[in-house]
C-alpha cells in the first residue's frame, strides 16, 4: 500500500472527512561522499533515496495549527498568532514548528492547518529524516496559504529552521537533496554558489547499500557544533595571509600545510579532512563521470579514514561496519555517511556480492556489538512535490 493512501486513512481517523486533502512527500537521502563540506562552502554528491516523509493537511478557519505525529502517536497544537515557541517535550515537533516560523518572518501569512504526517526514513540513521519533514512542511504549508517560492528558497528557509530554531547548525545539503533529488540521478552541489547539476548513476552491475548501524551516541548536535567552530578558528588563521579565503573551501592542501602550526592540533585536523575532502568530491565526479567505479569506491574508502582519523566523528561501530564491508569481495567502498557519530554506512557493492554482504556483515556485527544492523537497497529517488487527493 503507497504512503500517502495509509497517511490519508490516518488523517481522516484523527481529524474527520471532508475537504480534499493535500499530499506531500519528501525523501531523504544519502550521500555519497563529501561529509561535512556543506556547511564550508564547499562541494557534496548527494541523492535522494526512495524512503520519505509523507504529510496530509488540509486548512482551518483560525491561525491553529494541529499536528499528529503516526510515528509517535502523539498530537501537538500551536497558534499561529504568536511568537511559535520551541516545545522541549515533543521535540520532533519543532521541525514543523520552525518551519512555520520561519516562513511567517519571511511575511508570509500563513494559514492555520491540521496535519498528519509519517515516514519511512530509519530515525537516527543520518539519512536527513529532519530535512524530509522540513521540507514535507514547507510544500504543504506554502500550498495551503497559496504562496509560491523557489525549490531553493524552500531548501535555504527549511535550512534556516535548522539552524536557528532546532539548534542544529547543519549546512544546506540535506534540504536540497530532498526537494532537488531526480530518479536515477546523485545531485554535484557547490554549495556557496548553490549551482547543481543531476550526475546520472549508471552504477551498472553495482548497487548501493546502506547499513544501519544501529547506534546513535549523545551529544551528537553538540559536537557537530563544535567542529563547525574548529572550522570557522581554521579560516580565521588562514585569513590573516590570504584575505581573500572566505571559507575552507578556498583552501589548497599546500597552504593548509603551510601554516598548520599557526593552529592548534584539532583544528589543524578538521581542516585537514574539510579540504582534501572537497577534492575527493571532485574526483569522484570525473570517475562517474567516466564510468570508473574502483576509482569512486577508492574515494569513498580515503572519504571515511578521513571521517574516522582527521575529523573523529565516527565510532567503533561504524568503523567495524565498514571494516566488515571491506572484507566482502565485490565491495568497492563503504563509508560513514551522515553527520556522524553513529547512524550508517553508504556501501558500493557488486549486486551478486549483497546477499554474502548481508550475511556476513550482519552476523559478524551481531556477534561483536549485539546490536543488528539493518540493511537497506537504496535507488536514487525524485525530489519533493505536493499534489491533492480526495
Amino acid at each position: 500500500m503507497k504512503a500517502d493512501v495509509n497517511i490519508r486513512k490516518v488523517f481522516i481517523e484523527q481529524f474527520g472527512s471532508g475537504r480534499p486533502l493535500l499530499i506531500a512527500t519528501a525523501p531523504g537521502r544519502v550521500n555519497l561522499i563529501g561529509e561535512h563540506t556543506d556547511y564550508n562552502e564547499g562541494y557534496v554528491l548527494p541523492m535522494a533515496i526512495e524512503f520519505q516523509v509523507t504529510m496530509a493537511g488540509r486548512p482551518r478557519n483560525d491561525d491553529l495549527v494541529t499536528i499528529y505525529a503516526a510515528d509517535y502517536q502523539q498530537k501537538v497544537m500551536f497558534s499561529l498568532a504568536g511568537p511559535i515557541e520551541y516545545d522541549r517535550e515533543k521535540p520532533w515537533s519543532n521541525y514543523l514548528r520552525g518551519v512555520c516560523r520561519v516562513l511567517q518572518e519571511q511575511g508570509i501569512k500563513l494559514q492555520g492547518m491540521e496535519v498528519a504526517f509519517a515516514g519511512t526514513i530509519p530515525q537516527g540513521a543520518g539519512l536527513s529524516s529532519s530535512a524530509a519533514v522540513e521540507v514535507a512542511t514547507a510544500l504543504l504549508a506554502l500550498e495551503l496559504s497559496g504562496f509560491h517560492l523557489t525549490q531553493l528558497e524552500i531548501a535555504r528557509l527549511c535550512q534556516r529552521a535548522e539552524n536557528e530554531f532546532v539548534g542544529m547548525n547543519c549546512g544546506i545539503m540535506d534540504q536540497f537533496a530532498s526537494i532537488m533529488g531526480k530518479k536515477d540521478h546523485a545531485i554535484f552541489l557547490d554549495c556557496r554558489t548553490f549551482d547543481f547539476e543531476h550526475i546520472p548513476l549508471d552504477l551498472g552491475k553495482y548497487r548501493i547499500l546502506v547499513c544501519h548501524s544501529g547506534v546513535k551516541h549523545q551529544l551528537v548536535t553538540s559536537e557537530y557544533n563544535r567542529r563547525r567552530q574548529n572550522c570557522l578558528e581554521g579560516v580565521a588563521v588562514m585569513k590573516q595571509h590570504f584575505p581573500e579565503i572566505r571559507a575552507l573551501r578556498d583552501l589548497s592542501p599546500r597552504k593548509l600545510e603551510q601554516y598548520r602550526t599557526e593552529m592548534s592540533n584539532e583544528v589543524y585536523r578538521r581542516c585537514y579532512h574539510i579540504v582534501t575532502e572537497n577534492q575527493r568530491v571532485l574526483d569522484s565526479l570525473l570517475a562517474l563521470r567516466r564510468g570508473d567505479l574502483t576509482e569512486f569506491g577508492r574515494l569513498m574508502n580515503q572519504s571515511h579514514d578521513s571521517q574516522r582519523d582527521y575529523y573523529e566523528v565516527s565510532c567503533r561501530e561504524v568503523d567495524l561496519l565498514v571494516e566488515l564491508a571491506r572484507q566482502i569481495p565485490g565491495v568497492l567502498g563503504a563509508r560513514l555517511t551522515g553527520g556522524g557519530f553513529g547512524g550508517c554506512t553508504v556501501n558500493l557493492v557488486e549486486a551478486a556480492a549483497v546477499p554474502r554482504f548481508k550475511s556476513e556483515v550482519c552476523r559478524v556485527y551481531q556477534e561483536r556489538t549485539g546490536i543488528e544492523p539493518r540493511i537497506f537497497l537504496c535507488q536514487p529517488a525524485a525530489g519533493a512535490q505536493v499534489r491533492v487527493t480526495e
